[in-house]
């Protein structure tokens, strides 16, 4: 197998200026680039990755570290996350090692220690809760981080994040203009940072229409499926003359759906139903589901570019994704009385 002192030896130059025209310093002379490029080919040299990355100090090599990483977090919106992440990490030659943590985990392993351990150049924080210990330890660790949903940008932190209060003032806006006045929200559990930012589009959407916020009408879940059925139960119970609801999932819309025909409601004759992310099972839902619609897998690819801009040097900054409201049939006009 060739080495760099073979190509020194037939080029006629030190090992020194071989491993600089090879690593494409500007200070080699173009025409030894040149020659030097021409007797590698020849020799069909292959650097040593482990070698390179010694010398470099870079592994080529993207952490992406989900916290709750469980089969019931595995549903689509978060799939297809990965998705963008990987296909555009490995278009830009760097390789992906997925970790999934909790809090307690956070507790127990420092997060510049993780990234010391598995030698990571970037990471990409998905999954965060508000109150983790990884958003204020990565601002403090020094090493390029992207945070997904959570806006806490540094020199070395960037963040993701959907434009989740201008999609949920679609979503109620949407509900608004087609005559609901009466509208129940079941939000996501209150430690995410989109939780809050869909309460106050909610609220702002109100506002803006001059109807008035009662906190009797939200109800917090957990993004999934139960959460969703077990909150609508709650919140038509103290609130029968509700016409609409806006849920800050699809996951948990489906739930709606499927407690509210338990309870005797059609969907949409009876109450309107708004989810949130798009995800695919929107399209084969009975009725298909209105919904907020976020390109997750743009999300992904969004993260690794910032990632890549961050460890060439420029600074951590927010960078909001546009989403868009998908009007199905699960949203109805009410007829004036």
């Amino acid at each position: 197998m060739a080495t760099i002192k073979d190509i020194a030896k037939l080029a006629g130059v030190s090992i020194t200026t071989v491993s600089r025209a090879l690593n494409n310093h500007s200070d080699v002379n173009r025409d030894t680039y040149k020659k030097i490029a021409k007797i590698a080919r020849q020799l069909g040299y292959q650097p040593n990755s482990s070698a390179r990355s010694l010398v470099l100090k870079k592994t080529n090599t993207i952490g992406l570290v989900v916290s709750n990483l469980t089969t019931r977090s595995g549903h689509h919106f978060l799939f297809d996350i990965i998705c963008g992440v990987n296909e555009q990490a490995s278009l830009r030659h760097y390789d992906v090692f997925l970790i999934g943590t909790n809090t307690r985990q956070q507790e127990e392993v420092q997060y510049k220690e993780l990234c010391r351990r598995r030698s990571f150049d970037g990471v990409i924080l998905a999954g965060l809760k508000i109150n983790d210990p990884y958003i204020d330890q990565a601002v403090q660790a020094g090493v390029p981080t992207v945070l997904l949903g959570v806006p806490a940008p540094s020199d070395s932190v960037g963040s993701v994040i959907s434009d989740d209060v201008g999609g949920s003032m679609s979503a109620i806006q949407h509900l608004i203009d087609y005559g609901h006045r009466h509208i129940l929200f079941i939000n996501g559990h209150q430690e995410a940072a989109v939780s809050q930012f869909r309460l106050e589009g909610y609220k702002k959407a109100l506002e803006k229409n001059g109807l008035p916020y009662d906190e009797g009408k939200v109800a917090h879940a957990n993004f999934e499926i139960e959460g969703g059925g077990e909150a609508f139960a709650a919140l038509i119970a103290k609130n029968p003359n509700a016409t609409a609801v806006f849920c800050a999932s699809d996951l948990m819309a489906y739930g709606m759906l499927g407690k509210a025909s338990e309870l005797g409601y059609k969907v949409p004759d009876d109450i309107s139903v708004v989810g949130f992310d798009g995800i695919e099972i929107t399209e084969i839902m009975k009725p298909q589901l209105t919904t907020i619609d976020q390109d997750r897998f743009q999300i992904g690819t969004s993260a690794v570019n910032m990632l890549l801009e961050m460890m060439d040097g420029t600074p951590g900054y927010t960078r909001v994704m546009a989403s868009k409201l998908i009007i199905r049939d699960s949203t109805k006009m009410l007829v004036p009385d």
